[in-house]
């Protein structure tokens, strides 16, 4: 086959557009002749290499002629069948018109494609005489430090800023933990560059116990776009008001109204929990203001440990009467004073 070019960019040969542009990224930093001044025909030379190797590969037509014929056939020794170029291939007869058609791939400027790559735009220019990249370009880490307008430079791509949307989730949902599923539409980009709208649908485990703020990470979920990584999609758990519970941490709380003579009395609450349980706790206690009752282990699922729960606390809300007749009057003071 000639020239390897899957051991040039040290993929296997099922490697996947991003794992070329990985290797390549890699690679044409490491190997780019201003960032080695001391061997730098050396560098040149793999530099070249590592270009060709990511200009075929990179190309469906060009890999599958390489694939199939190998570095000659991509070179004008074998013709391939079907043949027709665009961009840095060109097609001719050999001869006066009665041999094959032949597909000749022509490599293009090994800093051209470094300049697109990271992107510049086409540069030309080429290896002759002075480098078209200065080597103040590079900084320490590999990356570039400025270029043109005064814009940092990336050896990789900038990442777009996550994109964060809210999920409301009732108090239920967040007790027993539940599954949701979210439509999404994003813009996707193929081979050649073009994007094409998709959708997709997202799969939300929401785990027993989960608290307001709880974030949902769906990693480069957004849209793609050239020299872009995308945004990550984070869900965001927020609590929707319930008409009975409010929560407190890992406790719940409700409140009931009760008359002045229940407090004094005695009182049975009665509740439904999340999950549905029928609750019956008895108060002999004088309900006074500012009374507790708390219920161990009847609060919310402890999301890191889901074996224990939070309590549930009851308060009261006493109504005292408008007003007392002087026979009330003198029947609580008698009462009281027993």
């Amino acid at each position: 086959m000639g020239v390897d070019y899957y051991k040039i960019l040290q993929v296997d040969k099922n490697a996947k557009d991003e794992d070329l542009k990985k290797a390549y990224r890699k690679l044409a930093m490491k190997w780019h002749p201003d960032k080695n001044p001391t061997n730098k025909k050396e560098a040149e030379a793999k530099f070249k290499q590592i270009s060709e190797a990511y200009e075929v590969l990179s190309d469906p037509q060009k890999r599958a002629i390489y694939d199939q014929y190998g570095e000659e056939g991509l070179k004008g020794e074998v013709p391939p069948p079907n043949a027709g170029g665009a961009g840095g291939t060109t097609f001719f007869h050999t001869g006066s018109g009665d041999g094959p058609n032949v597909f000749r791939f022509n490599p293009r400027n090994a800093n051209d494609i470094f300049a697109e790559f990271f992107g510049f735009g086409g540069m030309g220019g080429g290896m002759r005489g002075n480098s078209m990249f200065s080597s103040s370009l590079f900084g320490d880490d590999n990356n570039f430090s400025s270029f043109g307008d005064g814009r940092p430079m990336n050896s990789v791509p900038r990442k777009a800023p996550p994109i964060e949307r809210k999920l409301p989730c009732s108090l239920e949902e967040l007790y027993k933990g539940t599954t949701k599923k979210m439509k999404i539409s994003r813009e996707i980009a193929d081979m050649s560059g073009k994007t094409l709208p998709v959708e997709e649908i997202l799969t939300l485990d929401i785990k027993p116990g989960w608290k307001k703020g709880t974030k949902i990470t769906f990693a480069e979920k957004g849209n793609e776009e050239p020299n872009l990584i995308p945004a990550d999609l984070v869900f965001i758990i927020d609590e929707k008001p319930h008409s009975t519970f409010t929560r407190e941490g890992n406790d719940l709380v409700v409140t009931q109204r009760i008359s002045l003579a229940e407090a004094l009395t005695g009182y049975t609450v009665h509740l439904t929990t999340l999950d549905g349980r029928k609750l019956t706790i008895p108060i002999n206690s004088v309900i006074h203001p500012g009374y507790e009752e708390v219920v161990p282990k009847e609060g919310m699922p402890i999301a890191k440990e889901p074996t224990k729960r939070g309590n549930l606390r009851i308060k009261f809300n006493i109504k005292f009467p408008a007003r007392v007749t002087p026979e009330q009057k003198s029947g609580i003071k008698k009462l009281l004073a027993s």
